[in-house]
């Protein structure tokens, strides 16, 4: 047939849109993408112009369009509802963008940490000047019991998730002084998390000065051997502590197998006595 010579094959017009055939006998079968010409034998011939409706349908598949709700507005569309559309769909990219991009400032933060963590000696214990930074609060939960732990823990993920404020800094727990100077270890009076500056209105300000920086490696069970080491190191340098305990994972499941092989990094902050 003559008009063949202007139009492609099946597999062809596949070839050219980059998907296998199988995917427009599918479209054509519920009457998404029908074939310019379909001849006495049952074979399909698309035309080029037909490229352009396809990278419609792939460009409304990748927003999130189902292929029922494409054939509804590919049939009924007009430049009404097609700029409508697209406004609509412009704004739902936008949101997910935001969401992707943030699940990359997720990852680089993740593996910034792990590749910092690789270059330390966690052994050693040393005073550093740090930074202040800005960080948000859980709930207090000091004294509560295990279970209200757990729960708190799992509320306080939940809302920095729900608030956008989870860009991949670790979840830390925090130890008031006053626990800290009676060897009450394991008594966090809140969970914390690092947040960019214009995340929170009021956020908690870890205070800019010297801190000792200390790894404990092992399970928390036995995280006062660290602290007892710390207050040996404190009294030897000429230091006392004047703040509380920031804790973090450097080492978790991310990272390595098996609590044994966890690394928390203490930051108590410190003056000289």
């Amino acid at each position: 047939m003559e008009t063949t010579k202007k139009l492609f094959t099946t597999g062809e017009f596949a070839d050219l849109c980059g998907v296998k055939k199988q995917t427009f006998f599918h479209y054509d079968d519920i009457g998404l993408l029908k074939p310019e010409h379909k001849d006495e034998k049952g074979y399909r011939y698309y035309s080029v112009q037909q490229t352009e409706v396809f990278s419609v349908i792939e460009m409304l598949k990748e927003i999130g369009m189902s292929l029922a709700e494409i054939k509804d507005f590919l049939h009924l569309k007009s430049p009404k509802e097609t700029i409508e559309l697209l406004a609509e769909k412009e704004e739902a990219m936008k949101i997910k963008i935001a969401k992707m991009q943030r699940t990359q400032q997720i990852i680089q933060h993740k593996k910034k940490q792990i590749e910092a963590a690789l270059k330390l000696d966690f052994d050693r214990l040393l005073i550093e000047e740090l930074g202040e930074e800005n960080y948000i609060l859980s709930e207090n939960i000091l004294n509560c019991s295990d279970k209200e732990f757990t729960k708190s823990i799992m509320a306080f993920i939940k809302y920095t998730k729900q608030e956008e404020m989870d860009i991949g800094y670790p979840i830390g727990g925090l130890i008031r002084q006053k626990q800290i100077e009676a060897a009450d270890y394991w008594n966090y009076s809140h969970f914390y998390m690092r947040v960019d500056q214009l995340m929170v209105e009021e956020p908690f300000i870890k205070k800019a000065g010297k801190y000792v920086i200390a790894y404990h490696k092992g399970s928390y069970m036995t995280i006062q051997d660290t602290y007892e080491e710390i207050n040996a190191y404190l009294n030897e340098n000429g230091y006392s502590i004047c703040g509380d305990s920031f804790e973090e994972y450097v080492m978790d499941e991310v990272s390595v197998s098996g609590e044994e092989n966890y690394v928390t990094k203490i930051m108590i902050q410190v003056e000289e006595k």
